[in-house]
């Protein structure tokens, strides 16, 4: 059986960060990656999706950004190539196409099965983010069989659907951003809005983004947000950097003939059924943009920070009648776009470190289980963790940790 210091699961931008740290410590290791560097960016993402934050913001450890538009969004290709690139820059330790079936204990620290076989390690770094598998509720099966139905994840552009209308199911980032999409190229969409917040891409002079990193937005860790752990199950703001980043306002999308249902309930007898919560769930995502643009503005007052005058707060451009249009005959409507986020799937990791919810139970990275490590989840410690902003403090911490218990896991190996 071959053995390793360390073996990293995962080669994207996370795995890598490790790595990257691992060979600045001396570690031996390996990244296994069951596909190729950067794979979700390569297979998750569709044809015109980029970056909701800027370049500059791009920071994986000692491979900033370095391109010529640091106030842009790099598009799929782009990102994909960035990481590549960062992966080259130090001769990350990679094998591509591994997959890792089975994570368990063993004699010297833990087992892998994989699918080019048998490997041992003292440590193990689970590095494959929190979005296994793409969540496509039961109600699916309702739909008839002539319906194409897709999650995000397949989706790739317009030309690929069928003609007809498009049902696309959930608003949070990529529900509206693909419903975007699909409305540029002129097609005809029902989008169902949900819950998730929105923000706005400039306020005062400047990407609200800047404006949070100032504020140290970005470095508050979980222990200290006003919601707790909660905060790992909220649903990200959507806003959009394409076209060089603008705002994302579903009331406009309306006016141009969007067509904004509440949350999906049922279908039956040809129909799909909605909530009376569009008006609700719009006026939320507002009052969240404007008391973020009003934080920035508390901010600027207290600080003298540079900046042009107030802006009013955002007033709808349109509103429902009433809760929103409760039905749609789906006479017409030849496809379903599911935008319903992703299940976490650890069945395969065989090591008691999970909670009763299946997450791992984990302080910045260091999981209950000496010796094993994740890391690329969204708020692992910040805000930042799951984004190219955080996830080189992540790293170095969790690869200090190794490097500190590498004495002690020798020690346990000779004994």
């Amino acid at each position: 059986m071959t053995r390793h210091d360390v073996v990293v699961v995962g080669g994207g931008q996370a795995g890598l960060s490790v790595s990257w740290w691992l060979t600045r410590h001396g570690i031996e290791h390996v990244v296994l990656e069951r596909s190729r560097v950067a794979s979700s960016w390569r297979s998750e993402r569709w044809d015109s999706f980029c970056l909701v934050t800027p370049n500059w913001q791009c920071r994986l450890p000692d491979w900033p950004y370095a391109g010529p538009d640091p106030d842009g969004f790099m598009g799929r290709d782009e990102i994909v190539a960035y990481v590549e690139g960062f992966a080259a820059s130090f001769g990350a330790p990679v094998l591509e196409g591994v997959e890792v079936t089975s994570v368990r204990p063993g004699a010297a620290g833990f087992d892998l099965t994989t699918s080019a076989g048998e490997l041992s390690a003292g440590s193990v770094v689970l590095a494959v983010g929190g979005y296994h598998r793409p969540a496509v509720p039961r109600l699916a099966a309702a739909f008839d069989a002539e319906i194409v139905q897709l999650h995000s994840a397949q989706y790739r552009n317009p030309a690929g659907l069928p003609a007809g209308e498009v049902l696309v199911v959930g608003s949070g980032q990529s529900g509206a951003q693909i419903a975007e999409d699909l409305h540029r190229a002129g097609r005809r969409v029902h989008l169902a809005v949900g819950n998730a917040p929105r923000c706005a891409r400039v306020h005062r002079g400047r990407d609200v983004v800047a404006w949070l990193e100032d504020m140290g937005r970005y470095d508050v860790p979980i222990d200290e947000h006003p919601e707790g752990l909660a905060a790992r199950r909220e649903a990200n703001h959507y806003v959009t950097g394409r076209d060089g980043g603008r705002d994302i306002d579903l009331r406009a999308f309306a006016l141009e003939g969007m067509v904004l249902h509440g949350r999906l309930t049922a279908v039956e007898r040809g129909e799909a059924r909605f909530a009376g919560d569009l008006a609700a769930n719009l006026d939320a995502a507002d009052a969240t943009y404007n008391r973020i643009n009003a934080t920035i503005d508390a901010w600027i007052e207290r600080t003298g920070a540079d900046a042009p005058p107030p802006e009013p707060p955002y007033e709808p451009v349109w509103r429902p009648s009433r809760g929103g249009p409760t039905s749609l005959p789906l006479a017409d409507v030849s496809t379903v776009v599911w935008c319903t986020g992703f299940r976490t799937d650890w069945s395969w990791v065989e090591v008691p470190a999970f909670d009763g919810t299946g997450y791992p139970v984990h302080h910045r990275g260091v999981t209950t289980v000496p010796g094993l490590y994740v890391i690329g989840l969204p708020w692992l410690h910040t805000w930042g963790s799951g984004r190219l902003a955080g996830i080189a403090r992540d790293a170095e911490h969790v690869a200090s940790h190794i490097a500190a218990r590498a004495p002690m896991a020798a020690a346990q190996v000779t004994a």
